[in-house]
């Protein structure tokens, strides 16, 4: 649902995704909290290439927190440390990931639901 990935899921272990679609930009940090079942934090950066957002690998900081919601599960993101320029491009693509999780989560049956901001 977001590309292929490499986990040393520990803190401080690596998180590196090449994400699917266009040139396969590389997506990569380091876990900082795994709190399982219901928080994980991690940095979040591109490596370089070409079109990818100016946010170095671990410049950013990824935060989800799930809870419990009316027999489901609510995922909460926030992701603090980006240059306002690239706001709007990355709620967009947090949409997108997060719609194509939400996919996944249903058994790959739901088409066009919504993820609010």
């Amino acid at each position: 649902w977001w590309g292929r990935a490499e986990a040393d899921a520990r803190p401080g272990g690596t998180l590196r995704v090449a994400m699917d679609g266009g040139p396969e930009p590389v997506m990569s940090g380091r876990f900082v909290e795994l709190e399982p079942y219901e928080r994980l934090v991690f940095t979040f950066g591109w490596e370089p290439a070409p079109g990818v957002p100016d946010i170095p690998p671990g410049g950013s900081r990824v935060e989800i927190t799930l809870t419990p919601d009316d027999g489901g599960t609510r995922v909460t993101l926030r992701h603090d440390g980006l240059p306002a320029t690239l706001r709007g491009e990355t709620i967009d693509g947090w949409r997108i990931v997060l719609g194509r999780l939400a996919n996944e989560a249903a058994g790959g049956d739901v088409v066009g639901r919504e993820v609010s901001r």
